[in-house]
């Protein structure tokens, strides 16, 4: 099974040969204008490099940045044309708000969000994947499943499959636990999955999608059954208080020895 991990700039000095993972995905908005070499080393290695972006507002009201999506697919190309994905989220629309925001669950709001990743994939030239994302309010009306599979029909888009915001999401607000989402929504256009881990604030009195600790252990098993069954590769988030060597890869192997045992 394949496991994989996000690249941060805390890992650059790393020796990345001791880093147990098969994959790596990294933020496209950090490497556009950058030296592409840790990137080709990994790829030389044997491991690919996956983008996830987190600035295509794809959720905004503003128009895609057209000079954004031509480095873009320039980046795409000189990687030899990885996966790409971004947040089914808005970022900003006048400007970039480095967050991110939820769309309301609605049937106008699906057809107009999916129109627009249909967008970005003309200009790509590629189909791409979109996240679930975590959300704190949200003014919708349809269960969010719903929302999420009417955009990827609409759109003919993959999806990034984040276990973690299935999560927090019900740990906030219930509804469906996240087996229960997914098997609402389906595998059949999921690329691969997110796991990471999330903490409780509790000045909003919320839990928190921070990535900043050991993913729980229902997550790491709803992945695993899934990974399993569909055969779908399983990748660590961890962006912040980014631990050492040694425990990252105490978690990939985690998740590794749980798929095959």
């Amino acid at each position: 099974m394949m496991i994989g991990l996000g690249f941060r700039r805390e890992m650059l000095d790393w020796d990345m040969s001791a880093v147990q993972a098969d994959f790596f995905e990294v933020a496209p908005e950090n490497w556009i204008y950058r030296d592409l070499a840790p990137l080709h080393a990994l790829i030389e290695s044997g491991r690919p490099v996956h983008l996830h972006g987190v600035a295509l507002n794809l959720g905004g009201t503003a128009a895609l940045d057209q000079s954004f999506l031509r480095d873009l697919r320039k980046l795409i190309n000189a990687l030899g044309r990885p996966l790409y994905s971004d947040h089914l989220a808005a970022s900003g629309d006048s400007h970039q708000l480095y967050d991110l925001f939820a769309v309301p669950f609605t049937a106008p709001q699906a057809r107009r969000v999916a129109d627009r990743i249909c967008a970005v994939q003309d200009a790509l030239g590629m189909r791409i994947a979109i996240e679930n994302t975590t959300w704190y309010t949200n003014i919708g009306t349809m269960p969010e499943a719903d929302f999420l599979g009417m955009v990827l029909e609409r759109a003919d888009c993959q999806l990034l499959l984040d276990l973690n915001n299935l999560s927090v999401n019900h740990k906030n607000h219930g509804g469906l636990s996240p087996s229960e989402f997914v098997q609402r929504l389906g595998m059949g256009r999921v690329s691969y999955m997110h796991v990471a881990g999330h903490e409780f604030d509790p000045r909003f009195d919320l839990f928190m999608d921070t990535h900043s600790q050991p993913v729980e252990a229902h997550t790491q098993q709803l992945a695993t059954r899934l990974a399993e069954r569909h055969g779908t590769p399983v990748l660590l988030e961890w962006d912040n208080d980014v631990p050492g060597i040694d425990v990252i890869n105490e978690e990939l192997s985690c998740l590794r020895t749980s798929m095959t045992t």
